[in-house]
């Protein structure tokens, strides 16, 4: 008898350790300074070049930023300065691609007028022009209603972002003789290498309704395609993303 209660002592011993062991596992969270943001949002183009048609959900942008925040005093304000990649798309409605031409220039037209695929038995699916870009963000200012507690907090997000652009591809799926193929190609492709904009985020918590225009033109200076047949001039244009924000602290 007196050898079964000091068996069961023992294991409720034994088993309440276990379980204290595994709750303090639980609770504990690593301490890493500063925050994570993924931001995941849709792209749009203003002042467009002729041609440029693009769905609103095939052209998506996928940010991953760290940030640093430092408090400014004793307010409800910080300064969180960071960076990190950003991968961007456009997806063309009407399947056309981008193509060099021999002054450098870059025209968007059918694939199969301009050399990029052949001229017959070409069925094309899908065209879409990729730009990854690692952004700085030197200039970034937070409001928290309640900086004790971020979790609850409502918050608003204002900065300027600068990027410099790594990689870029074209990506078109087509058929051939009814053969299906993807030809993808980097290069620049005319892109503006460096970029520069403004953001801001809206939210509470760890969500957020962010916005990002680019001020910088998406193309480098008289490289993109014309502005229409009866506007020769090379486009200017500017692109935009609006989408949700996820952040970890």
């Amino acid at each position: 008898m007196v050898r079964s209660v000091l068996f069961f002592i023992t294991l409720c011993t034994v088993v309440s350790s276990a379980l204290a062991q595994e709750k303090t596992r639980k609770a504990y969270r690593p301490d890493i300074p500063g925050f994570f943001t993924v931001d995941l949002g849709l792209n749009s183009g203003f002042n467009k070049p002729q041609n440029f048609n693009h769905g609103v959900w095939g052209s998506r942008t996928l940010n991953v930023y760290y940030n640093y925040p430092v408090r400014i005093a004793e307010s409800k304000f910080t300064f969180n300065p960071g960076g990190g990649f950003s991968f961007e798309r456009f997806k063309f409605t009407n399947n056309f691609a981008l193509a060099q031409q021999p002054d450098g220039t870059y025209s968007l037209d059918n694939p199969t007028t301009t050399g990029v695929l052949p001229s017959t038995g070409v069925v094309v699916h899908r065209s879409m022009l990729v730009a990854n870009y690692f952004d700085v963000m030197p200039l970034e200012f937070r409001f928290d209603t309640n900086p004790k507690d971020k979790a609850r907090s409502f918050n608003v997000t204002v900065g300027a972002r600068v990027g410099i652009l790594f990689e870029s591809h074209s990506k078109i799926e087509y058929s051939l003789n009814g053969v299906s193929t993807t030809l993808k190609n980097k290069q620049q492709n005319g892109l503006n290498q460096f970029r520069y904009g403004v953001y801001s985020r809206i939210g509470i918590g760890n969500f957020n309704w962010f916005a990002f225009y680019n001020l910088s033109p998406y193309f480098a200076t008289n490289k993109g395609p014309v502005n229409s047949t009866v506007d020769p001039n090379r486009t200017t244009m500017n692109t935009m993303t609006i989408g949700i924000s996820i952040t970890g602290f």
